[in-house]
């Protein structure tokens, strides 16, 4: 992609009602932001109001100081009359092949657990062979690119009827989208959040600790196989924190790994039976 401007970035809000919006999303004032970013409150307030242009060189650090994300920070650029900086790029474009290269090396690494990456809005973007075995069963339209993994997993016609304990894993899901849209402002996410809310809840959705679970750190994914043995996963996520292309920061890489010498040893079968 170009750094020129695209019509969707050119039609942004004025970056005075970006930077109010994002200075409130962060609940700091305008004297909190001002002394974070080294202005007077006063010069602020005229940026914000539009009575001040900006430099580009404001611009990027107010952004860094209120932590936007890179796609929103090229809105505020454009908005401000600057081009924007921040490459977007789909993933197969050659340019970005050494960070597709870094991503398919850590989830074949991870086999024989499951493990994949999604992109900002928790659409499948890559996943290594232990991946299918879990997702056996699954309505066949639900798994049609994109493949929504939210979705996919909350759905009656998805992993619901084989989540054992699907209560407290939607609830563990809900949290960590609304953290999301907390962190991003993005309206999608707040409606697919929506979209996932409105599904059918489990009857029995009591919110039971179970065995080896940490709460604030990990929550236990148990998953019927369908073998009708229980298969418990914890997993980890993985961020590029330094990435200064949008499509590789926004890409994120769930990695599960058995939470007992049992799953352990159902993976094992599952990769050996398969030729993984």
């Amino acid at each position: 992609m170009s750094l020129a401007a695209s019509p969707a970035l050119a039609s942004t809000p004025p970056f005075g009602a970006q930077l109010r919006h994002w200075r409130q999303h962060r609940r700091l004032s305008q004297q909190g932001l001002a002394g974070e970013a080294d202005i007077s409150t006063r010069h602020l307030s005229f940026v914000e109001t539009g009575r001040a242009l900006p430099s580009r060189e404001m611009v990027l650090r107010l952004a860094q100081r209120l932590d936007v994300p890179l796609r929103e920070r090229n809105a505020m650029l454009v908005a401000a009359g600057y081009a924007p900086m921040y490459r977007e790029r789909p993933l197969a474009d050659p340019a970005l092949a050494p960070a597709r290269a870094a991503v398919d090396l850590i989830l074949r690494a991870h086999e024989p657990n499951p493990a994949l990456a999604v992109d900002r809005h928790w659409n499948l973007v890559a996943a290594n062979r232990m991946l299918p075995h879990l997702l056996a069963g699954a309505d066949a339209d639900l798994l049609q690119a994109p493949v929504n993994v939210l979705r996919l997993s909350l759905h009656p016609r998805g992993l619901a009827g084989r989540i054992v304990n699907l209560g407290q894993w939607r609830a563990h899901l809900f949290e960590r989208l609304r953290q999301q849209v907390q962190a991003t402002g993005d309206p999608r996410l707040a409606e697919l959040l929506a979209q996932l809310q409105a599904l059918p809840a489990p009857v029995d959705a009591r919110d039971a600790r179970l065995e080896g679970e940490h709460l604030g750190v990990a929550l236990p994914l148990q998953l019927r196989a369908a073998d009708g043995r229980v298969l418990s996963f914890i997993s980890t996520t993985t961020v590029f924190g330094t990435a200064v292309d949008v499509t590789v920061q926004e890409l994120t890489l769930e990695t599960f790994f058995p939470l007992d010498a049992a799953t352990a040893g159902v993976l094992r079968e599952l990769a050996a039976a398969s030729g993984d």
